[in-house]
C-alpha cells in the first residue's frame, strides 16, 4: 500500500508538471499597442508585461506604429504562430477589420483595449477609457476656462475610434452652448508637429483664441510650442494624463500658464484589466463584460496639490 501511494504521488507530480507546461504553451497572447512613440501606450505595455508575468501568460507585444497596415501584418503573423488570443489598440477600426476577421475565422479570440474595433463583430471584450465621457469633461473644462466672447478649438484624429468618441462627447456639450463659438477643428494625425502647424494657423486667424481641447498629449506638446512661439494666451486642456502633462501643469510659472488642465486616463488599469479578462476567457470561456469602461478624471494644478 505504501508503495502504491508513492507511485501515485510520483504520477501526480509528473501530470502536474505536464499540465503546467501545457498551460504555459497554451497561454500565449499577442498584444499590439498603438505606438511606442507615445508614452501612454508605453505605460499600457508596461502594465501588460507586469500583469502577464503575475498571471502566467506569455505576452508577445508589438508596436502598431499608428498604422492599420502594420497592425494587420502583426495580426497575420500572430495567426500563423497560432497564439491563443490577440489584443490590440486599433488605430483604424475599418482598416484593421479584415485582419481581425481572419483571426476570428482561425479560431483565435480577439480583444481590444484603449481603442475599440467597432466595425468588427464578435470582439470578446474591450477595456478602455470612457472616451465619450472624457470628451464631455474636456468641453466642461474649456467652458470653465473661456472668458466671455472667446472662441475655442479642438485638435483630434478622426482615424482613431477612441478620439472620435472624445470628439463626440466634446461636441455634445459644445452644441448645447448658444454663446460660445467652437471655431476650429483639426486632425493632427498623432503627430506633434502637425498639431504645431494647426495651432500656428489658427492663431494667425484668431490671435485671441481662448482655449483648445487636445485629444492626446502629443497634440498638447505641439500646440504648446505654437502658443509660446506666437506669444499667445490660449489655454490648453489635454487628454491622456502622461507624465509630461503632469510636469507641464505643475510648472505654473512656465508651461503651466498655458497647459492648465488634463483629462487623465489610467493606462496601468487598462493593461491590467485586459490581461485579466483574456485569462478569464481562456480558462472559463467567459468575461466579466463585453465592455469595461474605465473612468477618466480631471487633473489641474489644484488637484495635483491634493
Amino acid at each position: 500500500m505504501k508503495k502504491f501511494f508513492i507511485v501515485l504521488l510520483v504520477v501526480c507530480f509528473v501530470l502536474a508538471g505536464a499540465l503546467s507546461v501545457y498551460a504555459e504553451e497554451e497561454l500565449t497572447v499577442g498584444f499590439i499597442v498603438g505606438s511606442r512613440e507615445h508614452v501612454f501606450y508605453n505605460l499600457i505595455e508596461k502594465s501588460i508585461m507586469e500583469t502577464c508575468e503575475e498571471l502566467g501568460i506569455e505576452p508577445l507585444v508589438y508596436d502598431g506604429e499608428l498604422d492599420a497596415n502594420v497592425q494587420s501584418n502583426h495580426i497575420q503573423n500572430l495567426i500563423s504562430m497560432e497564439v491563443d488570443a490577440i489584443a490590440l489598440a486599433t488605430v483604424d477600426a475599418g482598416g484593421v477589420a479584415p485582419a481581425i476577421e481572419a483571426a476570428q475565422k482561425a479560431g483565435i479570440p480577439v480583444f481590444t483595449f484603449d481603442s475599440p474595433a467597432s466595425t468588427s463583430k464578435d470582439i470578446i471584450c474591450h477595456a478602455g477609457t470612457d472616451n465619450v465621457e472624457g470628451g464631455r469633461l474636456g468641453a466642461k473644462e474649456v467652458l470653465r476656462l473661456l472668458k466671455p466672447g472667446q472662441t475655442c478649438a479642438m485638435i483630434g484624429n478622426p482615424a482613431s475610434s477612441s478620439v472620435l468618441d472624445r470628439q463626440k462627447g466634446f461636441e455634445e456639450v459644445m452644441n448645447d452652448q448658444k454663446d460660445v463659438e467652437y471655431a476650429f477643428f483639426g486632425n493632427y494625425q498623432g503627430d506633434a508637429n502637425v498639431a504645431f502647424s494647426l495651432m500656428e494657423d489658427w492663431l494667425t486667424q484668431d490671435p485671441d483664441l481662448g482655449a483648445v481641447f487636445c485629444a492626446g498629449d502629443p497634440a498638447c506638446t505641439g500646440a504648446l510650442g505654437a502658443i509660446k512661439a506666437a506669444n499667445a494666451k490660449t489655454l490648453i486642456v489635454g487628454f491622456d494624463g502622461n507624465p509630461e502633462a503632469i510636469s507641464a501643469i505643475e510648472d505654473v510659472e512656465n508651461d503651466g500658464k498655458y497647459w492648465v488642465s488634463e483629462i487623465s486616463q489610467n493606462p496601468a488599469l487598462i493593461g491590467k484589466t485586459i490581461c485579466e479578462q483574456i485569462l478569464k476567457y481562456l480558462t472559463t470561456g467567459k468575461v466579466d463584460s463585453e465592455l469595461i469602461p474605465i473612468d477618466p478624471f480631471i487633473i489641474t494644478a489644484e488637484t495635483l496639490k491634493k
